[in-house]
């Protein structure tokens, strides 16, 4: 199993979500950088993503959608702060509108990753930061908890030799 643990922090107004995966950290880098490899993964199964600008550098941004279900679109942005490879990223992720632009009237996240060696292969760390208690809660209501865990657990299928 890829996800070790979810913890909901109220206090620290943090979730964090735990993997191990079975590839060193540079491989699971690339699951972050490459925006054809983070289509296949970014996004609960039933959500899957499409990246229309991605550009992991300090300062950089990324403009995506999931595509529900129905058809539905739900799109999305990042801001990249930090990138240490193949160690850490943070960057800033909130809902778009429709041409990915930040949506004003939802909330942003901060969000740090960390890529550590492990026996076997990378322990990678996701805490999102929320800036208020509302806000954790109502991105947690939202199904913040599922969704990101679906996700992650398609990371060893892509990681699998082929």
């Amino acid at each position: 199993m890829t996800v070790v643990s979810t913890t909901p922090d109220a206090a620290a107004r943090t979730f964090t979500i735990v993997a191990e995966l079975a590839s060193p950290p540079s491989a699971v880098w690339q699951l972050w950088v490459d925006p054809r490899r983070l289509e296949r993964w970014w996004g609960p199964p039933t959500w899957p993503a499409t990246f229309t600008k991605h550009q992991p550098e300090p300062g950089g941004e990324s403009r995506y959608y999931m595509t529900g279900p129905e058809g539905e679109k739900a799109h999305g942005w990042w801001r990249f702060v930090a990138l240490d490879e193949p160690s850490s990223l943070e960057f800033e992720d909130g809902f778009g509108d429709a041409e990915g632009n930040p949506d004003a009237g939802m909330p942003t996240v901060t969000v740090r990753v960390a890529l550590e060696e492990a026996a076997g292969g990378t322990r990678m760390t996701i805490t999102s930061h929320f800036a208020t208690d509302e806000q954790m809660h109502q991105l947690v209501e939202m199904g913040m908890a599922e969704g990101m865990s679906s996700a992650v657990e398609q990371m060893d299928g892509l990681l699998a030799p082929v």
